[in-house]
């Protein structure tokens, strides 16, 4: 009697197992991706309507001219060097802090 049910549980583990091994082909990386959906198709409509050589401009803090250095001139700019002029105005003598490493605090080394 212990034998059937050794005998059965391994056939059932066995079955399990051979089952699981051929279940590889609804795997999601297995899977090509879908490329007639309406989503899809719309979206290659629209970038294929784009002009061609039309190039996003670049933002940020890049000069547009070899002349124009002026990168802050808005109102956030000039009141950012209105702080800048009176914390050197308070403080004439004060070393400019130097970019990066540790500072020498004790307990920091």
């Amino acid at each position: 009697m212990k034998a059937i049910y050794t005998l059965a549980a391994f056939a059932i583990a066995a079955t399990a197992g051979l089952a699981h091994a051929q279940a590889g082909g609804d795997a999601s990386s297995m899977r090509s991706p879908i490329l007639d959906s309406k989503p899809q198709l719309r979206a290659e409509a629209k970038k294929d309507a784009r002009t061609p050589g039309k190039v996003k401009a670049v933002g940020g803090d890049e000069l547009k001219t070899a002349e124009d250095d002026n990168i802050g001139s808005d109102k956030a700019a000039k009141s950012g060097q209105m702080r800048v002029a009176s914390r050197e105005a308070r403080h004439p003598d004060r070393k400019p802090a130097q970019q990066g490493g540790t500072p020498d605090l004790p307990g920091a080394k």
